[in-house]
């Protein structure tokens, strides 16, 4: 006997699957490099690329992206010497945009706007629109880390080590904040602006207890994210809990059973 996916559940399914894919390697780095503050600035710049977008209109798909990849131009280019540290100059960054994303969202009284979605997700929501946008995305964003695999790597090891081999440690470090601006702005839809980040750490650690290499750990991430994916979906759809959050709780729960398993010899 045949049981019919619904067409929004099957959508929910490829979107989520498809920004996995990206979220596992790039997951990795940003666990090897103790980027979660950054990654958390880019969630919270979100609202002001979602206020932007609506203000010019624009998908706000596109103004997360803009406002994202500001964001990581200037922290690229930013000089350890120039007075701020690094954590109070991403959390001034953090909350200032996303106050201002508010402020933008507020003087917009003609356009309603679902912030419950923006911060939990609406994944059952996606369009074969947005769909597009995510394979694009993924073929683009996968396309460049696999080019700079081995530069990242150099880089995540040790990064004046990387300067003297020849490496180019500015435009590998900003080519890499551009990719994690542009999942931020997909992953906004799936789990939200509060849960974005979790997309990229928990599927991340929770395949470190598995790998021996990089790229076994990579494929771990994305594959797990996949399945947090589908667990969550299937969670939601049967005990009607919200998706994005749901799948969140199922990639913590993946976690928690490898933690939890002997580790290997």
């Amino acid at each position: 006997m045949e049981f019919p996916v619904p067409d929004f559940l099957g959508y929910a399914l490829l979107g989520g699957v498809g920004v996995a894919l990206l979220a596992g390697p790039l997951g990795c780095f940003v666990v090897w490099r103790r980027m979660a503050y950054f990654g958390e600035t880019l969630a919270h710049s979100a609202f002001l690329g979602v206020g932007l977008g609506l203000l010019l209109h624009l998908e706000p798909m596109i103004g997360v992206a803009a406002v994202g990849a500001v964001i990581a131009i200037v922290l690229a280019r930013r000089h350890p010497a120039e007075g701020l540290a690094e954590d109070t100059l991403l959390g001034l960054l953090a909350h200032a945009s996303l106050a201002l994303g508010l402020v933008v969202l507020a003087f917009m009284e003609e356009v309603r706007v679902d912030l419950f979605a923006y911060l939990f997700g609406d994944i059952l929501a996606l369009r074969p629109q947005e769909l597009l946008w995510i394979a694009v995305a993924d073929l683009l964003g996968l396309a460049l880390l696999a080019w700079l695999w081995q530069g990242l790597l150099s880089l995540t090891v040790h990064e004046e080590l990387a300067a003297v081999e020849g490496r180019r440690v500015m435009v590998l470090r900003l080519a890499f904040m551009l990719v994690l601006a542009v999942f931020v702005a997909l992953a906004m839809k799936l789990v939200g602006i509060l849960l974005t980040v979790s997309m990229l750490i928990i599927p991340a650690a929770a395949a470190r207890r598995l790998a021996r290499t990089p790229v076994q750990m990579a494929l771990g991430a994305a594959g797990i994210g996949a399945l947090a994916v589908a667990l969550g979906l299937m969670a939601s759809l049967h005990y009607d809990t919200p998706a994005g959050p749901s799948i969140v709780v199922a990639a913590a729960g993946v976690f928690l059973a490898l933690r939890l398993m002997p580790a290997r010899g």
